[in-house]
C-alpha cells in the first residue's frame, strides 16, 4: 500500500489482521466510556459480517473510499463522510481504493476496543503488517474474542 502512515509516535500501534491500529483514546480515559481508535487498512481489506450487541458503530472516513453493509443497505463512504452501523444490525466492509483507507471508529462503551487489544499484536514498526490469509485457528480465535466482548460473527467478509 502507499498510503501515508503517519502514527502518531506517542501512541502504541498494534497489527489487527492485516491493518494497523491506534486506540487514540480508550474507553477508560472518561466517565461516558467513547472509545476513538485509528485503522489504517489496505486494498480489499474486509471484514466479516458481525454484530454488536452493546454498542453503536461509528465509522469517519479519513482518506480513501470504503464500501459497507449495514442491515440490507449497501453504502460506499469516502474521505470525510460519516457512518453509522447500530447495534444489533450485521454489518461489514471492505476497503475499494487501491491505495488503501484510514478511518475512525468511534464507539461508547469498551467491547470493541477490548477485542482489537485482544485479538492484535503490538506493530514492530509503523506501518502495515505483511498481508496474510487466516488461518483457520487464527479464525477460531477472533469468533472466540468477539463473542466473549458481545459481538457475534454472523457471516463472511464483503466480496
Amino acid at each position: 500500500m502507499n498510503m501515508r502512515i503517519d502514527a502518531d509516535a506517542s501512541r502504541e500501534l498494534r497489527w489487527f489482521g492485516n491493518t494497523l491500529v491506534s486506540v487514540n483514546l480508550s474507553s477508560s480515559a472518561g466517565a461516558d466510556g467513547i472509545s476513538v481508535i485509528e485503522h489504517w487498512m489496505p486494498f480489499g481489506d474486509a471484514t466479516p459480517l458481525h454484530v454488536h450487541h452493546r454498542e453503536d458503530e461509528i465509522f469517519h472516513i479519513l482518506e480513501g473510499e470504503m464500501r459497507f453493509r449495514i442491515g440490507d443497505r449497501d453504502i460506499t463512504a469516502r474521505a470525510g463522510e460519516t457512518l453509522l452501523a447500530p447495534k444489533g444490525v450485521p454489518h461489514a466492509y471492505r476497503v475499494e481504493s487501491v491505495l488503501g483507507a484510514r478511518c475512525l471508529t468511534i464507539m461508547k462503551g469498551s467491547d470493541f476496543e477490548t477485542m482489537v487489544k485482544a485479538a492484535s499484536r503490538p506493530a514492530a514498526h509503523p506501518d502495515l503488517p505483511e498481508a496474510m490469509a487466516p488461518t483457520p485457528d487464527m479464525i477460531d480465535m477472533l469468533v472466540r474474542i468477539c463473542a466473549e466482548n458481545r459481538i457475534d460473527i454472523v457471516g463472511p467478509p464483503l466480496g
